[in-house]
């Protein structure tokens, strides 16, 4: 299978099509996106009718095999597009899948659309059966560093111009949301004028905060040190409505973690060995590694007592604000001393009182 990424798809389908092709990817815009444009190239190259199937519960995998291999009165090629929305297809589809990657019907072209692939199912038979005969275009997300020049493209390709100042504005807004960051710039081309060059100002006053907030978001800029940004993400959490539970959940695992670790090296064990030994991904140790150099142990067992405190009051049974209470966990992982230890160890002792 041809591994290509989103970028080179253009090219890619310029040199002819293949007969199966696999999106895989956790960017809904992108994910559609590399959709279109296999879709436009199968309509410029004759497939112009098109079937849609979604894999869910009882899926029929047999009607693909049956459509893939019977002529249409309508047209001479075909389009099938299969949705599969888990990325598994299960025992039955897996055999369905290879059963056709071994002899794909030459008038049929299959289209796979499907959230990112684990290593695991990338190694199972049926997608190692795909790869004899497909294309496999995976799409990566775009990271905070990626995000202004993303925009950048975006409005270019729009006909727009901005400053790099613009840019960020934006990027700063929509946090990571490509799909608002898309729609903003949709709403640019209606409002900015004839030499559409958009300023600071301008997207300041025109783009909504579209900010998509979630608590990995949120742990990883604690770790980062990055307060201010940490502390956004949890009032952007708590406007819009997420359960203070869910949010003490992801940092007490992480403080945990922390704890963890900082014990096993101050015990004389390797980073990477008491790392692993805790469960964090390999991508994930540097990040780790950061926070635990102004993290100790120390510090971590009074960060995991105050989250048990937290825990009493979302429960009712200590006396306390458990938004304010978690944005001082928040700040103290971030690197922040919102409060003389003294009174953490007065406010804990209260707690439990």
């Amino acid at each position: 299978m041809t591994k290509v990424r989103a970028d080179q798809l253009d090219k890619a389908l310029a040199k002819g099509l293949s007969p199966i092709y696999i999106v895989s990817g956790d960017e809904p815009l992108l994910v559609q996106e590399a959709c279109d444009t296999i879709r436009a190239a199968a309509r410029a190259a004759g497939f112009c009718e098109r079937e849609l199937y979604h894999n869910e519960p009882g899926f029929d995998w047999g009607q693909v095999l049956s459509s893939a291999n019977s002529l249409s009165l309508f047209a001479e090629r075909k389009l099938i597009e299969l949705r599969l929305g888990n990325g598994k297809p299960g025992d039955k589809g897996a055999k369905a899948l290879l059963e056709y990657a071994a002899a794909p019907a030459p008038d049929t072209l299959l289209l796979l659309a499907a959230p990112k692939l684990d290593g695991s199912t990338q190694r199972s038979k049926w997608f190692k059966g795909l790869e004899q005969a497909g294309c496999f275009v995976q799409i990566w997300p775009v990271t905070a560093q990626q995000l202004p020049r993303w925009i950048g493209q975006r409005l270019r390709r729009a006909g727009l111009k901005a400053d790099s100042q613009a840019q960020e504005v934006l990027a700063s807004r929509v946090e990571g949301n490509l799909l608002a960051a898309s729609q903003e710039i949709e709403k640019l081309k209606l409002l900015v004028e004839a030499d559409g060059f958009v300023t600071a100002e301008m997207m300041s006053t025109v783009v909504a905060d579209s900010a998509r907030y979630d608590v990995f978001g949120l742990v990883d800029k604690a770790l980062h040190g990055d307060a201010r940004g940490a502390v956004k993400n949890l009032h952007g959490l708590r406007g819009e409505g997420t359960d203070a539970t869910v949010v003490l959940w992801a940092l007490a695992r992480e403080i945990r973690t922390l704890s963890q670790v900082a014990y096993a090296c101050e015990q004389g064990q390797n980073f990477d060995w008491a790392a692993k030994n805790a469960g964090v991904w390999d991508k994930r140790k540097p990040l780790i590694k950061t926070a635990l150099r102004r993290l100790k142990s120390p510090l971590l067992q009074v960060l995991l007592r105050k989250a048990n405190a937290i825990d009493k009051a979302i429960k009712g049974m200590h006396n306390a604000d458990p938004w304010g209470e978690l944005l001082d966990l928040t700040l103290n992982l971030a690197g922040t001393v919102s409060l003389h230890p003294r009174v953490q160890k007065l406010a804990l002792t209260r707690a439990y009182s």
